[in-house]
């Protein structure tokens, strides 16, 4: 039995899937990387967006926002094959969650596209658990209205810095910024989700980056069969049980393959 056989095994015997996924598996979408080669920080300084900075300025701050997103998102990224697999699985009911370092929302997108394209019969909703936020959203710091993105950063890409909320509050955008806690029911119950997880898949990420990294670790102490895929060696490989360095728009695919059979 190979590696990908035993994880299909493991998900066929398994009450509960988690799966948690990172920058990687948005790359072959076109999804800039923050990281590494050519990377966004390579572009800008990664210390103009921190929350101190939007509180204390937040015309700058949206100022040199703009400019980021526009390098970010320039042009409109499809869910690839990987997202696609793990969207499939959920709603066949194999994968109970899906826990996203991303702030694509491209994981959202995948479930919408299966969604639509089902037929007759009862199928199962996947938890999608936006760890970081999502930058195609913004929410206003006052009343904490949520909005689509796009009109806002058109607002401030046409001079007005820091675009507001009808109730004169400030927009932010909805992800979490440097120096920002995570919010903390979306951390609680991605640990819960990680110690509930009988299949753990850590996918696309280089685990670095606490407290989201710490969950396969979280996972495998409390009995969970542990899969890592990615390309690169990550910190947490000794705590894995099978690790593939094979590109996610291949291995996610075959996986839910193994499993619907």
């Amino acid at each position: 039995m190979d590696d990908l056989e035993r994880l299909a095994d493991d998900i066929h015997g398994a009450e509960t899937v988690v799966a948690f996924t990172g920058a990687g598996i948005s790359q072959p979408s076109g999804v800039p990387t923050f990281r590494g080669d050519d990377g966004v920080w390579d572009k800008f300084d990664e210390g103009q967006f921190t929350y101190g900075r939007f509180q204390r300025d937040p015309e700058g701050f949206w100022a040199d926002r703009v400019e980021l997103q526009q390098v970010m998102f320039d042009e409109e990224y499809e869910p690839n094959a990987a997202h696609e697999a793990l969207a499939a699985m959920g709603r066949a009911g194999s994968l109970e969650a899906i826990l996203t370092q991303n702030t694509d929302g491209l994981h959202g997108e995948a479930a919408e596209s299966v969604s639509d394209e089902s037929v007759s019969g009862e199928t199962d909703e996947t938890t999608i658990l936006e760890l970081h936020g999502n930058s195609q959203r913004v929410r206003c710091i006052d009343c904490g209205k949520r909005t689509d993105g796009d009109p806002i950063f058109e607002r401030a890409a046409d001079g007005e810095l820091p675009p507001t909320c009808d109730c004169g509050g400030i927009y932010k955008p909805d992800v979490v910024l440097f120096g920002e806690q995570l919010p903390g029911a979306v951390i609680q119950r991605a640990r819960s989700l990680a110690r509930e997880s009988d299949v753990f898949l850590a996918i696309g990420s280089s685990l670095v980056v606490e407290p989201a990294a710490s969950l396969p670790r979280l996972a495998a102490s409390s009995g969970a069969t542990v899969g890592i895929v990615n390309l690169e060696s990550t910190p947490v490989d000794g705590s894995a049980d099978v690790i593939v360095r094979e590109d996610v728009t291949d291995v996610l695919p075959a996986i839910r393959d193994l499993v619907e059979k």
